[in-house]
C-alpha cells in the first residue's frame, strides 16, 4: 500500500474521530438545554441570561464561586464537619458532605449558615457534575452529573449525628449564579436543597439547578420500611 493511501485513511479515521468525540461533547449539553426549556420553564429572576456573572474565569471546584454575591468569608472554617448523604435512583451512597470548606473535589458542601440536617430551615449542599457519560457515584467532580434525572418523590437518605432522616422531592427548578434567594431559610419545616451547574458539564455553567426535598416525618418513613 503506498505512503500517501496510508496518509489519507489515517487522516480519515483521525477526522471521524474527532467528529465523534466532538457531537459525544456537544449532544448531552444540547440535549439537556432541550429537555430542561420544557422540564424547568421558567428561571425565578427576571436577569437576562446573557448577563455577565464571569463564569468562564471561575473555578468551579471552590464551592464560594457558585453564587454571584456570597460571601466567601463564610466558607473558611477553622473545624470541619461531616454527615453523609444516599441517593438511591443516583447510585450515591454515604456520599461525605463537609459543614465548612468548600473543596468540591473532595466531597460535597453544604452551604454555610443554612440549617442542619433534621432542623427547622434550608440545607443547602452543592455538588460538582460534569457529562453525564462521565458519571461516577464514588467521584465527587461527577457526583452530581446525573442529578437532573431526579423526579418530584424521589428519596434522599441524611445520615446526620447517628440520625437518619428521609426527604423526599418536591420540587426542581433552575436559576442563575445571581439568584442567591434560592439559599434562604425556610423555618415552617425541615428542607433540603441539591445544587448544581447546568447544563452538567458545560464549561458555562450559566444556571445552578435547585433540586428541592423535603423531610418525611418519623412516622411515616416508619410506615414505609414496613410495607
Amino acid at each position: 500500500m503506498k505512503r500517501s493511501t496510508i496518509l489519507k485513511i489515517s487522516a480519515i479515521i483521525s477526522g471521524v474521530s474527532g467528529l465523534v468525540i466532538l457531537i459525544g461533547t456537544i449532544y448531552p449539553i444540547a440535549s439537556y438545554e432541550a429537555i430542561s426549556k420544557v422540564k424547568y420553564p421558567k428561571l425565578i429572576s427576571p436577569i437576562s441570561e446573557k448577563s455577565n456573572t464571569g463564569s468562564e474565569n471561575r473555578d468551579n471546584t471552590k464551592a464560594s464561586n457558585w453564587f454571584v454575591g456570597s460571601n466567601k468569608k463564610n466558607f473558611v472554617a477553622s473545624k470541619i464537619s461531616y454527615y453523609t448523604i444516599s441517593i438511591p435512583k443516583l447510585r450515591i451512597k454515604n456520599a461525605t458532605v463537609a459543614i465548612g470548606g468548600e473543596d468540591l473535589s473532595k466531597n460535597l458542601i453544604q452551604y454555610p449558615g443554612t440549617a442542619l440536617p433534621g432542623r427547622d430551615g434550608n440545607a443547602v449542599i452543592f455538588g460538582h457534575s460534569i457529562l453525564p457519560r462521565f458519571y461516577d457515584p464514588k467521584d465527587y467532580i461527577a457526583i452530581f452529573s446525573t442529578l437532573p434525572t431526579l423526579n418530584k418523590g424521589d428519596e434522599i437518605e441524611v445520615n446526620y449525628d447517628g440520625v437518619s432522616f428521609l426527604y423526599r422531592v418536591t420540587d426542581m427548578f433552575e436559576v442563575l449564579p445571581t439568584d442567591i434567594q434560592v439559599l434562604e431559610q425556610d423555618v415552617s419545616d425541615s428542607y433540603l436543597t441539591l445544587v448544581t451547574c447546568t447544563p452538567p458539564g458545560d464549561p458555562r455553567d450559566p444556571k445552578r439547578l435547585i433540586v428541592r426535598a423535603k423531610v418525611v416525618p418519623p412516622d411515616i418513613s416508619y410506615e414505609n420500611t414496613r410495607n
